[in-house]
């Protein structure tokens, strides 16, 4: 039998998605689907993938369906989307990726390229001039980047027809629209002879960089999801989307030329993002990196499985509530204690597998977007953010671990564009307290604030030292110490002050 959508399946195209990954078809295609189910219209999904062809085949093996099922300890449940209208792979056909950028029926481009994607210095937060594949975009030819193809086919679509087009990122990044605009303003005044001039001036006339906030955890696929899936559904899904019941997507509503009615699915549209985004990424993305690197180093296989130890538990509600939700301002309506409880929740979901190693992975450049604020405004309070700094050190010995320390199979499997320059930081140093002093200062992975912060790189330093000579339930119990006398201390001169 053949996969079927839930509803018809648009005839037109007004949606280009970048970046056809697991992500992007468990959460945009999903409000897409919502808002045609609840108002069909022209706003079908062209899904475009970077390099693998593996994701594409198989949708044009299936018709472009595919199914998302929703895991949780009750059960599984089942939606088919239906909403993309093509499929293809950047790499093989670039000029495709212009040529539809510049097509008057596409009015909303999607991006879910992660936060590697962006062609962008994390020192500088500026376009990064040095990278190859942008230098190259930056010459002719076919672009390959991101920023290069979105800037090249906005050219295109400026010199036809002009019509306007709203860009939005769906990536964690801090002000994802403002970022994501200013580094296609930046490559169009880096090409020579004035090039970019007339693609910057219908940028200033007719496109929009909203932002946006999207949450949902979307763990690998496995084959026993595909059996389970094939089983539910009666017919054979090679490419189904495991996800949670959670959702949550808030979107800035700056739209050039319409969007889908993507609320009825329950997107938030507000002005607002930017709290949402500190929300998620402090909260949620934060405390899950902690909870990975913990977990892993503990031979955790999987979240659930992580915070499951007491210890492991104890060292997120620290980290969350005692060093990240102080750097936040909550969103107008959200119930805080309510969200934070989800997240526990959401961690503990045994039937969705989420593996520490997927979590733990990219932290090179996940944390910078993670800990810097947090960590800088507690030690401004003359505090010590000792979780903040044990999730730096729960890093580093995952993934530069010093000679004689194995951090263990969950660890090693972590991937990192990193690994390569830490590993040799950590066969040429004596200590953790130096390993740190060469990533945070020398090497400023983590920005170049924090890389003055000595106390912070000490303190990171001795946890890297502890883990390794004592183990990680010394170094959590350690960090939790610290943790519950500077609480303490923060009580008794909140008491004083109230008393003068």
């Amino acid at each position: 039998m053949m996969i079927r959508a839930d509803h018809a399946v648009p005839s037109r195209s007004g949606i280009l998605h970048l970046g056809l990954g697991s992500f992007h078809r468990a959460h945009q295609a999903v409000y897409t689907a919502a808002a045609l189910s609840h108002a069909p219209d022209d706003w079908g999904i062209v899904g475009v993938a970077s390099r693998s062809h593996a994701i594409v085949d198989a949708m044009h093996a299936q018709h472009l369906l595919y199914s998302v099922a929703t895991v949780s300890p009750s059960g599984t449940s089942l939606t088919v989307p239906g909403v993309h209208t093509g499929a293809f792979v950047a790499a093989q056909q670039p000029d495709r990726v212009v040529a539809f950028l510049a097509d008057p029926d596409i009015r909303v481009v999607t991006l879910t390229v992660t936060e590697n994607g962006y062609s962008y210095s994390p020192a500088t937060q500026h376009l990064d001039l040095d990278d190859p594949t942008l230098r190259a975009d930056l010459a002719g030819g076919h672009p390959r980047s991101t920023i290069g193809q979105l800037a090249r086919g906005l050219q295109v679509r400026a010199a036809l027809s002009g019509a306007p087009l709203s860009v939005l990122s769906c990536d964690n990044l801090a002000a994802n629209g403002a970022h994501t605009e200013k580094l296609v303003r930046e490559f169009l005044q880096a090409l020579p002879g004035g090039e970019g001039q007339e693609a910057l001036a219908f940028l200033d006339r007719s496109v929009t960089f909203p932002s946006s906030m999207v949450d949902r955890i979307v763990p690998a696929t496995t084959d026993e999801l595909k059996t389970r899936v094939s089983a539910l559904l009666g017919a054979r899904d090679d490419i189904p989307v495991p996800a949670e019941p959670f959702t949550m997507w808030a979107v800035e509503d700056r739209f050039a030329a319409g969007r889908p009615g993507w609320e009825a699915g329950g997107a938030v549209f507000t002005d607002e993002v930017g709290r949402y985004e500190q929300m998620k990424v402090r909260l949620l993305n934060g405390t899950h990196s902690l909870i990975a690197y913990l977990g892993a180093l503990r031979g955790s296989a999987t979240i659930p499985d992580a915070i499951a130890l007491d210890d492991v538990a104890a060292a997120a509600r620290a980290v969350l509530e005692g060093e990240y939700e102080p750097s936040i301002e909550v969103p107008s309506g959200v119930d805080i204690r309510r969200y934070e409880e989800q997240l526990f929740e959401r961690w503990g979901n045994s039937a969705l597998g989420h593996r520490t190693t997927q979590v733990g992975s990219d932290g090179s450049v996940k944390l910078r977007q993670r800990i810097p604020e947090p960590a800088l405004q507690a030690l401004g309070r003359g505090e010590m953010p000792h979780l903040i700094a044990l999730t730096v050190a729960g890093y580093l010995s995952c993934l530069a671990p010093l000679p004689g320390f194995d951090p263990g199979i969950h660890a090693t499997a972590m991937t990192d564009a990193a690994r390569g320059r830490l590993a040799s930081f950590a066969a040429n140093v004596r200590d953790g307290r130096e390993l740190a002093q060469r990533v945070i200062t020398d090497l400023q992975l983590f920005g170049t604030e924090l890389a003055h912060q000595d106390a912070f790189i000490a303190r990171a330093g001795e946890l890297v030292d502890t883990i390794r000579q004592r183990g990680v339930e010394v170094a959590i119990a350690d960090a939790l110490a610290g943790s519950e006398g500077r609480m303490l201390e923060t009580s008794q001169n909140t008491r004083q002050e109230a008393g003068r």
